[in-house]
This record gives structure tokens, C-alpha cells and sequence, in this order.
């Protein structure tokens, strides 16, 4: 019997998650709900589905999973649709940033003994279908929060479906989660938004700071271009973790100000080694979504086919590139191109060949 997927909503999460699927099982029999007519369009247009269907639709009783994928009270109202239409085999499931109250309703509604939170650790800045694509779930953490009534058999079908598509599961309770996604990921977000608004606030009538904004601004504050609107939600629903991790943030800025003020640069030294160790031991872990980068630098002449030249070097040696472009702005980095691999055997290899042909490189 052919196993039968329903997602209710298909944006950024719903649709990578549909396109991950596909790729690993393609006699699944997919469908999907948006209010997007476009995105539908697209969607069986690129093959990520095989039918539309409507949000209470009857063929979603013969499915084995459902994906709420819409925003959470959107997937509320779903949960109460399903209860009486779906079938004693069906996993439920949902992709949201924040699991307990999503977790507390299905309870309520007596649907404890089918649903499983779930959170892929992947994602991207920009939101919607058209930014979805199943690479995203590679090695990245997807993290499953069981209800207490749900049988473990569909913990263990839960899991085989996660590791089918290249996912790394992790079980976790629903408080347990809230609190870690607190630290990892709401409280960066809130950060980066408030770094940026006050360079916004700071910044001279010429915008100097906008226009010089190096290489590490910019990556640290990359997600601050993520959806206001979902970052709203999920800060309402997780509120009372948010707030106790950014009191602890507030107190190491405190302690920071203090030393700076107090001129205490052994302190402030500290700090930097304690964050250059803790950082630098995340990279050392070879799975999941925080990867060590092999990245270089170099100085290339300012003359057409500069970048073609090196990229044509590296192809004839077999080098796949995972990403290249220009460093406009030179504060931190040496170099004016960066070059990101897969692996390090193949940036060692670049490496060698670019400096026996006389090219400045910068190893990362």
C-alpha cells in the first residue's frame, strides 16, 4: 500500500520538508494544502507533490503522515479538523520553532496518542516556497518531541522517516525543547534585530556605517532578514524562556561594560578566548546542522576573467567549489575572494595548486 503524506501549508519548512521526501521516496503519494494558489501551482509544477488537496479534505484520513506547516493558529484549527477524520495509524505532526502550547492543544483535543512535535534545524533567512529546497535537511538536527500517550512504534516510524531524507533526529521532551531553541535560535534572532536597528539608530546622515558594514556584521546579523511576523509569533509563544535567557545575555553585556569601564582588558581578553574555544569546539563535530567550513582567501588582479581563470584552475583539478564571491569590504578578511569547499582535503588541494601559480591565499 502506498504510503500517503498530506502538508497543510507548503512555505519555506513545508515545502523543503515535501521536497526532502520526494527525493528519498518517490512512490509516496504527496499532497498538500496552501492558500497560495501559486505556490500549489509550483509545487506540482517541480513535481514536490502530486495533488492538491483542500484543508478539509476527506482524503486526509488515509494518511499516514500530516504536517502542519501554516502558522500556529492556523495549525490549532487543523488540529481540531483532524481529531475526528484521521485514521488510529496517522502520525500528526507539526514544524514550528516553539512546542508546548502546540503540544498542550493536542492534548486537550485528545489527540495525544498520534501526535509528535517536530523541528528541523534548518531553515533559511528568507521565507516561502520559492526559497525551499531539500539540501536544507542534510545533516541538520531534526528534533522530535513525542506526547506522552503516543506508542513508540510510531516514534521508531517517525525517526525512519527522518533519517531516510539525510536528517539526524533527536528526541527531546517539549519543555526541554522551548528551552534549548530559546538560546540557539530566538535569542540570536532578537539579537541580530536589535544589533541591526541600533546601527539603524547610530548611523550619520550618509550612512556611513550602512555603506561600510564589513563581512562580520553582515553575517551575524543575516538572519535579522528573516519574517517579522513569524519571529512575532514565535516570541509570544515562547515568551517566559526567551525572556530568562536574554536576562542571562543582559548580564554578560553588563559584566562586559564593567570591564571595559573599570579597564580591566584581561577580562575582556578572556572573554574573547572562552567564546574563540567554546565556538571552535562546535566545529570539531563532524554531523548536524553547525559544520566546520573550509573556506580561503585570496587577492586577485582587477581584470576580466580574474575569477574565471581560478575557477577554470580548480575544475581541470577535479575541485568542486561549494560557494565563491567577492569580499567587497576588507576589515577582517585578507583577501577580496572567498572560496568555500565541501570538504578539506579539496581546500588543501586548492590551496596548493593556487599558490604554485604565484596567487596570495589565506587559509581560514
Amino acid at each position: 500500500m502506498t504510503t500517503s503524506i498530506a502538508f497543510l501549508g507548503l512555505g519555506l519548512i513545508g515545502g523543503t520538508l515535501a521536497k526532502a521526501i520526494r527525493q528519498a521516496h518517490p512512490d509516496y503519494q504527496l499532497m498538500a494544502y496552501d492558500p497560495d494558489r501559486d505556490t500549489l501551482a509550483r509545487a506540482l509544477s517541480d513535481r514536490s507533490i502530486d495533488t492538491n488537496c483542500a484543508k478539509d479534505d476527506p482524503r486526509l484520513a488515509q494518511c499516514r503522515y500530516i504536517f502542519l506547516c501554516a502558522p500556529v493558529e492556523y495549525n490549532l484549527e487543523y488540529l481540531r479538523f483532524l481529531k475526528e477524520r484521521i485514521s488510529p495509524d496517522c502520525i500528526v505532526s507539526d514544524v514550528g520553532s516553539v512546542k508546548e502550547p502546540i503540544h498542550q492543544a493536542a492534548e486537550e483535543l485528545g489527540l495525544a496518542d498520534c501526535f509528535i512535535g517536530g523541528h528541523p534545524m534548518a531553515g533559511s533567512e528568507r521565507s516561502g516556497y520559492e526559497n525551499s529546497k531539500a539540501q536544507l535537511l542534510e545533516n541538520a538536527y531534526f528534533i522530535l518531541t513525542p506526547s506522552k500517550d503516543i506508542t513508540l512504534e510510531k516514534v521508531e516510524a517517525y525517526k525512519e522517516l527522518v533519517a531516510s531524507f539525510g536528517s539526524i533526529p533527536l528526541i527531546l521532551t517539549p519543555h526541554e525543547h522551548d528551552y534549548i531553541t530559546a538560546g540557539i535560535s530566538h535569542i540570536p534572532h532578537v539579537i541580530a534585530s536589535s544589533l541591526v536597528n541600533l546601527v539603524r539608530l547610530l548611523d550619520d546622515e550618509e550612512q556611513h556605517m550602512k555603506l561600510i558594514a564589513a563581512g562580520g556584521f553582515r553575517d551575524i546579523t543575516r538572519i535579522a532578514s528573516s519574517s517579522p511576523v513569524m519571529w512575532e509569533q514565535i516570541c509570544t509563544e515562547n515568551t517566559e524562556n526567551i525572556s530568562q535567557i536574554l536576562d542571562a545575555y543582559i548580564r554578560l553585556l553588563q559584566k562586559a561594560k564593567a570591564e571595559l569601564d573599570g579597564g580591566d582588558f584581561a577580562a575582556i581578553r578572556q572573554m574573547f578566548a572562552d567564546s574563540r574555544d567554546y565556538r571552535d569546539s562546535m566545529d570539531i563535530v563532524s554531523y548536524g546542522p553547525l559544520k566546520k567550513e573550509y573556506t580561503l582567501y585570496m587577492d586577485i588582479l582587477d581584470e576580466a576573467g580574474g575569477i574565471a581563470t581560478i575557477t577554470t584552475i580548480l575544475a581541470m583539478a577535479n575541485i568542486s567549489i561549494r560557494n565563491i564571491g567577492i569580499i567587497h569590504n576588507r576589515e577582517f578578511e585578507q583577501g577580496v575572494l572567498r572560496i568555500e569547499f565541501y570538504e578539506e582535503p579539496a581546500m588543501q588541494q586548492a590551496v596548493s595548486l593556487l599558490k604554485k601559480r604565484n596567487y596570495i591565499v589565506y587559509e581560514r
